[in-house]
């Protein structure tokens, strides 16, 4: 005679049932859509960063090339006669407008077209700063022998406007 286990009697078999319910399909699910969300949320922050970095390499290049540019005038395209005052005598910044740079690029799916417009501003070093006086008894001469360039670059960036500096001289 076979032996029937008492605890076994009348309960269904739990052998044959496999597989997911219903519940942990959809905990499996939300925290799937969680990840994504979390995923396309450091795609954008990437995006933006590559962007940032973009424009502030751009005007990196702006400035340099302003610097290299006025370089090539020579010191003396840059002497305080020739640059324009303010009302109290001091040598005023020359602004340069809409300097714009385009790349193409691709910091998504599709290629993209940038565009930055940059506007400059660059303070000259008064003469007196890099003045050199030499004197014997018969003449005094004084000599400029550098100019101080400070180049200020601005652009807008998601509404809010970013700048940089760089410094050169000009001997």
């Amino acid at each position: 005679m076979a032996m029937v286990n008492k605890y076994s009697v009348g309960k269904p078999s739990t052998r044959g049932k496999r597989g997911f319910g219903i519940v942990e399909v959809l905990i499996a699910a939300a925290v799937l859509g969680f990840l994504y969300m979390a995923l396309l949320h450091l795609q954008g922050g990437n995006r933006d960063a590559l962007l940032r970095i973009r424009g502030r390499d751009g005007a990196t290049e702006v400035a340099q090339n302003l610097i290299d540019s006025l370089g090539a005038l020579g010191l003396a395209s840059l002497s305080d006669d020739k640059l324009a005052k303010d009302a109290a005598g001091h040598i005023k910044p020359i602004e340069i407008n809409n300097i714009e740079r385009t790349w193409q690029g691709q910091p998504g799916a599709v290629t993209n077209t940038m565009k930055v417009v940059y506007d400059a501003e660059i303070t000259v070093s008064p003469d007196a700063d890099y003045m050199v006086q030499n004197s014997t008894l018969l003449q005094s001469a004084s000599h400029v022998y550098a100019k101080r360039l400070d180049v200020k670059v601005s652009w807008q960036f998601k509404n809010s406007t970013q700048s940089i500096t760089v410094s050169g001289v000009i001997r």
